[in-house]
């Protein structure tokens, strides 16, 4: 005859199995969902999904390509103290800026506008423009060319290293 102590260990070992159980049909859903996941999306993703604020924070060179796509361009920037990217026209292309870090001035046509940390700035095509970092700490930013304007992957790290690099998008792309 089962004592009431036989019967506490029999439903303890019961729920000891149950328990071991529930843990391996959960492990084995886990594993099933990210072997279902991995089967649903094997493809790469393609586009460029990153911190942006923290990149362009981070980024000390004066130009930094990083990403090219046929129809757009995304670029870091970073200027030194007193330092600017100098006066351009792009006749075909149109640019957005956002400033990150810094404060500067943007001289567009001609008029001067003081920028800082969470402006942003399109340059129509056609359009004068230059960006001069007046602070005393580097102007961080990014800019957006519409179509692109250098070549993929390009890091000029010093403005005197973009300008003996007489470099311009050659239609390659970073996918």
């Amino acid at each position: 005859m089962k004592t009431k102590k036989d019967n506490y260990k029999t439903i303890s070992f019961a729920a000891s199995i149950l328990r071991i159980c529930v843990c391996a049909l959960a492990l084995q859903l886990t594993l099933t969902n990210t072997a279902s996941a991995k089967s649903i999306n094997p493809v790469k993703q393609k586009g460029f999904v990153k911190d942006i604020e923290a990149l362009a924070i981070k980024n000390n060179d004066f130009r930094q390509v990083l990403y090219t796509t046929k129809n757009l361009q995304l670029v870091l920037m970073s200027l030194k103290p007193k330092e600017s990217i100098g006066a351009e026209t792009h006749q075909n292309v149109d640019q957005f800026f956002r400033v990150e870090e810094g404060s500067g001035e943007l001289v567009l046509n001609g008029v001067r506008t003081a920028i800082k940390a969470g402006f942003a700035i399109i340059i129509p095509r056609g359009s004068n423009h230059n960006i001069i970092n007046t602070g005393n700490v580097p102007l961080k930013l990014y800019t957006i060319y519409v179509p692109p304007n250098h070549r993929d992957g390009v890091v000029h790290h010093t403005r005197k290293d973009a300008e003996v690099d007489n470099e311009h998008f050659d239609g390659k792309t970073t996918e």
